[in-house]
């Protein structure tokens, strides 16, 4: 296999829950070697969120495939000697501990870069280390209301939160491109610049479009549902066979085609009703009545060979089982398997791979798998992992 970008790069990580994990399994992905630093016992606590997958977590197995992990209780002073060694040989640390934990473990980022100053480190928190809300503890769904997400999301009726964790794979996503620059600039300028994301302003960046909207108009984008909340027809109908399809027009082009070969109505494209988006967007209920009214003639079927005709984007309204057994991910042959400690699962290889590189997809370890090769490594002896083990630091 060809060398991977990232081979020679050590990463330890303080990390826990989605966000610092998901950053450092895209890391481990490109061949970085990524030390997953646990708590003794239990270990992250995002192991027990669930045992959906051979009887452990889908978020864990999702997140911390390619690791090595060693538990190591850090408040201990073993244990800080430890990692303090860990860091030693290390090119990058991540943590997104609980708020000021790293600071009084004596593991900011100004305090660090003394002790190793070609160390690059990656602060991960709610809402900032510095700022008002400092000290406050943030997750996801949290920060997906104050960033005003879930206002936006749901029916007129009721709110409603995304079906994912998009503001810890907002932050997660900063975070390795963020890493990915810092090791970039270490090469070219020799400087170890650290790294600082917040869940709270990685998901105030994806609220950009709604945001200038507000700000601008005057008025926050309604919730409709499935529908986008400024553009129409752009939703999903019900075919006459009980099936669903979502549609999507994107300018006035589209809009005369799904008029005419859709609709079978040329003549509405220039009605003045809806000649235009903002147009549409305001009846949106009478244009949805008569687009309604088509679909209720057409199955599944007969609807898509349509919109292929007028060449119309739309989509299935997929289950999750249904995204699983995806077509396009056989066809392009997305799917690898995975070692777990409870059994072999499949999994996606990453979105991004530089052409004719394959990315690690090593196994998930268990709790703890890696403590006594990598602190061996480090010149401990039997004696002094004994002593470890008997004072409860691993």
């Amino acid at each position: 296999m060809d060398r991977l970008p990232l081979e020679g790069i050590t990463v330890v990580s303080l990390e826990q829950a989605v966000a610092a994990p998901f950053a450092t399994r895209q890391l481990a992905d490109l061949g970085a070697r990524v030390v997953k630093v646990e708590r003794p016992g239990s270990g992250d606590f995002a192991r027990g969120y669930d045992e959906s997958v051979h009887g452990q977590s889908s978020y864990f197995v999702w997140l911390n495939r390619s690791k090595e992990s060693v538990t190591l209780d850090v408040k201990s002073d073993g244990g800080r000697e430890v990692l303090e060694r860990l860091l030693g040989e290390a090119d990058v640390f991540v943590q997104n501990l609980a708020p000021g934990a790293a600071r009084r473990l004596g593991l900011g980022a100004a305090e660090l870069a003394e002790r190793h100053p070609s160390l690059i480190v990656c602060d991960i928190s709610g809402y900032g280390t510095t700022g008002p809300w400092a000290d406050r503890k943030a997750y996801d769904l949290l920060i997906q209301c104050e960033t005003g997400v879930v206002s936006l999301t749901g029916s007129p009726e009721a709110p409603a939160k995304a079906g994912i964790s998009i503001a810890d794979i907002a932050a997660g996503m900063y975070a390795y491109s963020g890493i990915l620059a810092a090791l970039y600039e270490r090469r070219a300028s020799g400087v170890a610049r650290p790294v600082e994301v917040t869940l709270f302003e990685a998901l105030a960046e994806w609220m950009g479009s709604p945001a200038y909207y507000t700000a601008y108009s005057g008025t926050q984008p309604a919730r409709t549902g499935a529908q986008h909340a400024t553009i129409a027809p752009y939703g999903p109908y019900d075919a006459s066979d009980g099936g669903t399809v979502l549609l999507a027009i994107q300018n006035e082009r589209e809009w005369a085609a799904f008029c005419a070969v859709f609709l079978d109505d040329p003549a509405l494209a220039t009605d003045p009703r809806f000649h235009r988006n903002s147009a549409r967007v305001a009846r949106r209920e009478e244009l949805n009545a008569v687009v309604r009214a088509r679909f209720a003639e057409l199955t599944v079927a007969e609807a898509v060979s349509l919109l292929d005709r007028a060449k119309v984007a739309h989509a299935k309204l997929n289950s999750v089982a249904e995204f699983w057994e995806h077509p396009v991910l056989a066809g392009r042959d997305r799917w690898r398997d995975v070692a777990t400690p409870g059994g072999t699962v499949r999994a996606l290889l990453p979105p991004a791979t530089p052409a004719g590189l394959t990315p690690r997809m090593g196994p998930v370890p268990a709790v703890g798998e890696h403590t006594e090769p990598v602190l061996r490594a480090l010149g401990l002896d039997t004696a002094a992992l004994a002593a470890l083990r008997a004072d409860g630091v691993l």
